[in-house]
């Protein structure tokens, strides 16, 4: 490839380098499987480049190739991939008066996350990133109303896992 290419694609990955982060992230549970999920993902976006036409913007370009690339490792390991274990965190707070309700909310939110299946978890991800239907039937290559009906049955879903 020539080095104009290569320089446009290191510029971009730079810039937008959070998305992939996140979707680390979202997929592992450790910094090593995040690092390699990272390394997988920039492959892929590498290999990918040349194509990117811009039909879509390069960060819901990045964000369907690094998801797409997560859920293809997971199913091809056929097992699951832990994400972060809200229980092993320890959260150093020095205010006597400190409120944790929002922290607790967040990890019963989490915990019912953890129970979604790869497409869903991909759609409340994206849903959590203020993207809007049309941005996420871009990136999962599914239709709006598809999104929208998903992205329903997955608050249910979500509701049902919270309040049994």
């Amino acid at each position: 490839m020539n080095k104009e290419l290569e320089h446009s694609f290191v510029e971009l990955l730079e810039k937008h380098q959070n998305i992939v982060h996140k979707v680390c992230r979202l997929y592992t549970n450790n910094q090593d499987a995040h690092n390699d999920l990272f390394q997988e993902i920039t492959i892929q976006l590498w290999k990918a480049y040349p194509k990117f036409r811009g039909d879509a913007k390069f960060s819901t370009w990045m964000y369907r190739v690094g998801l797409n690339t997560a859920i293809t490792l997971y199913r091809k390991n056929k097992r699951r991939i832990n994400t972060q274990d809200f229980e092993g965190v320890q959260f150093k707070i020095k205010a006597e008066t400190y409120d944790d309700t929002e922290e607790q909310q967040l990890k019963l939110l989490y915990s019912a996350v953890h129970q979604l299946n790869d497409i869903e978890k991909a759609l409340v991800f994206l849903y959590l990133e203020d993207k809007n239907y049309k941005e996420i039937s871009e990136t999962m290559g599914i239709s709006e109303v598809n999104a929208r009906v998903k992205m329903n049955r997955i608050k249910t879903k979500l509701r049902t896992i919270l309040n049994p």
